[in-house]
């Protein structure tokens, strides 16, 4: 099925994702993240219905789908007003680079707690002197008879604390000589050594930000996905679902201040005709409508590239895709908000909280520029300027 017509199977998923979603909804989130709490409740229902792993390999426990799949799952959160931020790091990074470079151990141990839920797992590549450059990565691993031993920091990494353990992005010290060799590992969450800190963040979120440090973190060779010298492309299996989701979860949030605002129009009346009827307040909303559909357009081609093989072509599709929906997410917000005039500030209708969160998703997993950049070397050829 071409990308551009959703087939029967997934307007169906969509549907029912969008039911379990309208039980939750925004309240749902806000109150959770008020409270210092996790979504613990929507998390189990979507693991029960099989959405959280739906993704993951079926004699594993997961459905046997794509990110394709998964895209639809969170986006259809998002619109209901409760996105899970866990699903871009746990099924879809963790989940897939296990899926496809793990030892059948790996595979035993992790894939079906990760597909019911059970369990999840955090993503740390990020790092405090490194940012978008991830040849500074500092964090280093070396071998000490049959362990590993890693050191360094990471920083923004989302969820350590409720997950059981971190996917995390290290180096071959050989690798210091400026040859980017990265490696992946798990680290359980109560390994000695392993330490993390909150980062008080002004985005308020069930998902908490974390600094992590690893001071001599002894772990089994076993700890190592996949082959030692194919790290790169282990990495950018991961990397490559991440953009996905991150336009799923942006796209998700656009539809679900886009659907706020367009009631509030339709309603809301200051002259003889509702505010909707005129086209400054219409075309801007239209506008919106228009950008988050293309997004999403972009969106799905990267998926259909990604579950076919093709990470090449999946890179490329899901920078854009992930630029695309970061972009119009954040127009719909602003646009939602302002349709709402004052009252898209207040607590009640709780769109002004999503001003701050729809930043996000032009600075997360990587910044539009970082993006622009890759577009502008990989496609189009032309010089770097570093």
């Amino acid at each position: 099925m071409s990308p551009v017509i959703e087939s029967q199977e997934h307007q169906a998923l969509r549907t029912a994702v969008a039911a379990l979603g309208q039980r939750y909804g925004r309240a749902y989130l806000a109150r959770t993240a008020r409270e210092g709490g996790h979504p613990d409740e929507l998390w189990a229902d979507a693991a029960k219905l099989g959405y959280l792993g739906v993704n993951l390999p079926e004699e594993y426990g997961g459905g046997g789908g794509g990110i394709a799949e998964l895209s639809i799952v969170l986006e259809e959160l998002g619109a209901a007003g409760c996105p899970l931020l866990m699903m871009v790091v746990s099924p879809a990074i963790c989940g897939t680079v296990i899926a496809r470079f793990g030892t059948e151990a790996q595979k035993q141990t992790w894939l079906p707690g990760l597909a019911d839920g059970t369990r999840t797992m955090a993503f740390g590549i990020t790092e405090p002197d490194a940012g978008s450059n991830s040849h500074r990565i500092t964090t280093t691993a070396r071998r000490e008879g049959d362990e590993w031993i890693l050191r360094g920091r990471k920083v923004f990494i989302s969820g350590v604390d409720i997950a059981d353990a971190t996917l995390i992005v290290g180096r071959t010290e050989d690798a210091m000589t400026g040859r980017l060799k990265p490696c992946l590992f798990i680290v359980p969450r109560d390994t000695p050594g392993f330490g993390r800190s909150v980062i008080d963040m002004e985005l308020q979120a069930a998902e908490k930000q974390f600094e992590l440090t690893l001071d001599d973190v002894r772990l089994p060779s076993s700890a190592l996905i996949g082959d030692e010298d194919a790290g790169l492309l282990q990495l950018f299996a991961g990397l490559n679902p991440e953009r996905i989701m991150t336009a799923a979860f942006a796209i998700g949030m656009g539809r679900y201040a886009l659907a706020k605002a367009v009631d509030y129009a339709k309603t809301r009346q200051v002259w003889k005709e509702p505010i909707g009827a005129h086209q400054a307040v219409a075309h801007p909303l239209a506008q919106a409508h228009i950008e988050l559909e293309l997004a999403r357009l972009m969106m799905q081609k990267a998926a259909a590239l990604y579950d076919a093989g093709d990470d090449m072509g999946a890179g490329e599709a899901a920078n854009m895709a992930k630029y695309a929906a970061g972009e119009a997410c954040v127009r719909a917000v602003d646009q939602s908000v302002h349709t709402l005039g004052g009252n898209g500030l207040t607590r009640e209708y709780g769109l002004a909280s999503l001003i701050t969160a729809a930043r996000v998703s032009r600075i997360a997993p990587v910044s539009r520029e970082m993006i622009l950049n890759f577009i502008s070397h990989q496609t189009l050829g032309l010089p770097k300027s570093y």
